[in-house]
């Protein structure tokens, strides 16, 4: 089935791929810095590595709770008024952050990073469907990848900004937390966290400059009732004609693989830190972990831009990408050191096309049901708050290797089985999977 784009969405397509561009840049920004706030707020707030992993606990279960009610806004507001709607919630939220991580309330800083995400459930739930729509069903994942890029670029950045600004000589000033007594801690950490105050100002700052000037792009709307019409399901008649969003299983089954999806993802990029804490390597070096695994996806983006859809489909690519991942983690389980580190970065390249290619696999023919379909997949990201807590927690009683072998390889064996499968269920007529 391919999209058939609206005519006037046609003309400004470089303009409006450079803006999306540009707004997944912001996403990748906002979420991969999540991985050095853990260490941030760990030493900041004082407090334990379950404790810490609230970060993203909160972050992500903000798409869970304002997806839904993001696709409602979507649809009063349309595509650039939502657009700079959701880039002035971020902007307010960092401004939060910042401010209560000076005054070390943790609570506080909780609230400035679910407002963050509550303005990226919005972001998302806007723009992974509009750049799926925006060309062929079929080449979406293509699209999404050269976004997966800016995504990735960002993320790579993130830690090196904020472990330059913020964590620079945090080993050190663990050392001498630990040592200090009680009044010369207090010093010591009002001083650190204060650190975090003129960066997140900054960020926000410049949220609201992109919010101006999405608002007066000449950014097209595109009508997913047009653009996704639901031919090739089962009682389809004219797009979108009668059908509640139920009756399409592999959007539903598409949800739970976009859970099991963003929480392998996270655990490879935020957790991956942690990882390397518990194998004893030095807090200055893992503090830039995260930036490896980014660069590794940003290979698999490279590789999949080429690749997809004129070598490999999307539904193939998927598949090979859940078996590298099963064969990574495994192989990270099997090794120590910096080497079980690598294997766990790698799964960044194994990770990269996922998301490109399961937003439009499960979002293909819903018509008129798109936007809800996508605030139900962006809901999905809530993977990233549940699977990395239960590894915090399981990691305090038992082997933190095994625990995190337990949890991945289950989450890589439902990916491919929606990549084989699940993605063509209620899906009459649909090609067999790998045909390119």
């Amino acid at each position: 089935m391919s999209a058939a784009v609206p005519a006037s969405a046609r003309s400004p397509f470089p303009l409006a791929i450079a803006i999306m561009g540009l707004l997944f840049f912001i996403i990748g920004f906002f979420t991969w810095i999540n991985g050095p706030l853990i260490t941030f707020v760990q030493l900041a707030f004082e407090l334990d590595e379950v404790n810490a992993f609230l970060v993203l606990m909160v972050f992500y279960l903000s798409y869970f709770f304002l997806a839904l009610p993001a696709a409602w806004v979507l649809k009063r507001t349309g595509m650039k008024k939502g657009l700079a709607l959701s880039l002035a919630v971020m902007a307010a939220g960092a401004m939060l952050f910042g401010e209560f991580s000076t005054q070390r309330w943790y609570p506080g800083a909780l609230s400035g990073l679910f407002v963050i995400g509550g303005g990226l459930a919005l972001l998302q739930t806007a723009v992974n469907p509009y750049v799926s729509i925006l060309g062929p069903i079929e080449s979406a994942a293509q699209r999404i990848a050269l976004m997966g890029i800016c995504n990735k670029v960002a993320g790579i950045l993130a830690p090196l900004v904020l472990g330059t600004l913020v964590l620079h000589g945090i080993g050190d000033l663990a050392g001498e937390v630990a040592a200090a007594d009680p009044a010369v801690r207090a010093r010591l950490l009002d001083a650190f966290a204060a650190k975090i105050h003129t960066p997140y100002l900054a960020m926000a700052g410049l949220l609201m400059l992109v919010a101006v000037g999405v608002l007066f792009s000449p950014l097209p709307e595109l009508r997913p009732v047009e653009a996704n019409a639901d031919t090739g399901a089962p009682g389809a008649g004219a797009p979108g004609a009668a059908r509640g969003i139920f009756r399409f299983p592999h959007l539903w089954l598409g949800v739970l693989c976009l859970f099991t999806y963003v929480g392998v993802e996270v655990m490879a990029g935020d957790a991956i830190g942690t990882y390397g804490q518990a194998l004893a390597l030095p807090l200055d070096h893992t503090k830039f972990f995260t930036s490896f695994t980014l660069f590794a996806m940003l290979l698999g983006y490279l590789a999949g831009m080429v690749l997809i859809p004129r070598f490999v489909s999307q539904e193939r690519y998927l598949s090979v990408s859940a078996l590298m991942g099963i064969a990574f983690t495994t192989a990270a389980y099997l090794t120590g050191g910096y080497l079980s580190v690598g294997f766990v970065a790698a799964l960044g390249f194994a990770n990269a096309m996922m998301w490109p290619a399961i937003f439009p696999m499960a979002i293909r023919g819903l018509g008129r049901s798109t936007e809800t379909g996508s605030a139900l997949l962006v809901m999905g990201i809530a993977g990233g708050a549940i699977i990395p807590q239960a590894f915090a927690v399981f990691k305090q009683h038992f082997d933190f290797q095994l625990v995190f072998l337990l949890l991945m390889l289950p989450c890589y064996l439902y990916i491919l089985f929606y990549a084989r499968r699940g993605h063509r269920v209620g899906l009459a007529g649909a090609r067999p999977t790998g045909a390119s």
